[in-house]
Formats: structure tokens, sequence, C-alpha cells
């Protein structure tokens, strides 16, 4: 699923492209993507028909489409694409949603596991995610605030860090890529981290996260591409994600890949140990 970093890159892809565009027709080729919509897909083809498009936001991995007052909430899923097309371009595979600007450009969405999500949201143009966190990129981002609820938590720490109520935009890449410079094992409580590594390991994940979006994000295959169709290449800097058996870049023991609640972390068993008297308690 894409994280804050390719989700930013998309961002700002959309709002080079959106931004001052008129939405002219809405095409919508198959409803799940809409679903949410009270009035089904026709009436969201006419909620968004003639609509105006003053900007682009995000928070976490939420984008929106600032429409007036209102808003166009969008979650990617798990392979949703967003492209920028001429009219005469052939359609991919999986394109859901066809908008046709007032520039004569279209905006396509493209979702293959249909995950992804589009809802309007009437006076939310300001944040019609309250329910998500702050990112670490966000103004309104108190890391202290982070600090001390992740402190307080009785769970794992990659848990803590995965909580998009707590801090958003993190994922299960750049959780492993932050615990591994942190030295942390994913499974270490987080009531029990001190103060000293509750912060690195945010300031960690903020790092991580602004050398992947520099770099275009993440890509493993073509379910993540921004919108001009290009793949990002962080996954050459990963330092433990995805490389299992290899070795470790800071003390080549080969890194390991073990199960998380239903999903995968990669770690050095070497780097990222359990302090003894925890190791009991896990």
């Amino acid at each position: 699923m894409p994280e804050l970093p390719e989700v930013e890159v998309v961002r700002r892809g959309l709002a080079h492209h959106l931004t001052g565009r008129r939405i002219e027709t809405v095409h919508i080729h198959h409803d799940r993507p809409v679903r949410s919509h009270p009035e089904g897909a026709q009436g969201f083809s006419a909620e968004m028909t003639g609509r105006l498009v003053d900007d682009v936001r995000r928070r976490g991995k939420y984008l929106w489409l600032v429409m007036g007052d209102d808003a166009l909430v969008i979650h990617l899923g798990m392979s949703g694409q967003f492209r920028i097309n001429d009219p005469a371009d052939p359609a991919l595979r999986n394109t859901r949603l066809r908008f046709d600007l007032d520039d004569g450009s279209q905006l396509r969405f493209v979702d293959q596991r249909m995950f992804g999500g589009l809802e309007v949201v009437r006076d939310g143009a300001t944040c019609p995610v309250p329910h998500i966190a702050p990112d670490p990129f966000d103004p309104g981002y108190d890391r202290d605030r982070v600090v001390a609820t992740m402190r307080r938590r009785r769970s794992a720490v990659k848990r803590a860090l995965l909580d998009q109520g707590l801090v958003s935009g993190v994922g299960n890449i750049y959780a492993d890529e932050s615990l591994w410079r942190s030295r942390l094992h994913f499974e270490h409580p987080a009531d029990l981290l001190t103060q000293g590594q509750a912060e690195e390991l945010l300031r960690h994940a903020a790092e991580v996260m602004d050398e992947a979006l520099a770099a275009g994000g993440t890509s493993f295959d073509d379910l993540y591409v921004n919108v001009n169709g290009e793949s990002g290449y962080f996954e050459r800097s990963l330092d433990v994600y995805g490389r299992e058996d290899r070795p470790c870049r800071r003390c080549a023991t080969p890194i390991v890949r073990r199960k998380f609640t239903n999903r995968s972390s990669f770690l050095c068993p070497s780097c990222q140990t359990l302090p003894r008297d925890v190791r009991t308690m896990v």
C-alpha cells in the first residue's frame, strides 16, 4: 500500500495538473470506488461535474481535492493510481473512473484491486479526515505529544508506530526502516521506550520518509507510479525491508523476516534485539 512519500508524490503531480482546472464530465466505469456516495455512481458524477479544483492536499495517506468549501477525499488503497492522459491515449486495464478537464486533458483513476475510494465531503475543505493524526510533515504535528502518548501505549512499538490515530503516514515499509535505524525490535513494548528512544524513532521515521520522497517513493511493482506513470526508486536504498537473507548494512548479519499480525517485519537479528528482561514478556 502506498505510504506517505508515495502519496505525497501523487499529490504533487495532481496539484501541478489539476489546480485551477474545472471538471467538465465524469465517466464511471465501475461503481466500487464511489461506493460511499449516498446517491450512488450517478449522483457522484452529477456532484463532481462542473467542479473547480482549487488545491490538492494530503494528510498521512489520504488526499483530497479542495473544491470551494467541499472536498473530494481519496484513499488509494492497495493499488489505486491517478494518470493524466490525452484523450487519444489508450485506457489502461482496470481504469475505473475518468474525469474530463476543461483544458482537454483527462484524469483517470486506475485500481486493480479496488480497495481505493473517492468520497465527497461537504464543508470538508480544511480537513475532511479529522480521525487521522497529523503526519511528521504537517504544521500541526506535535512530536512531544506523540512521544508522550506512544510511551503510554501497552503494545509493541511497531503497532504504535503504525497507528494512524497517533501519527499518520507510516506504513509497514517505513516502520521497518525506522526501527532498523533506531536499533529497535518491532516487538519492543512501547511503554518501555525511553524518552530518547521514542524521540529517535520518530526522528528516523521523518528522515526516511523525507529521503524516500526525494527519490519519488518506493516501487516494488507497477501498482505504485506517479501521475505520469513513472516509478519511484527508493527501493534500492532500503536497508531492511524486503532484504531477507541479505547482509545487514551495519553488521553483515543476514536480515530475517518475521510474522507481525497479518504482515511481515524485516529486521536484523543482531542489531535489533529485545532487552533481556523483555524477552520473556513477548
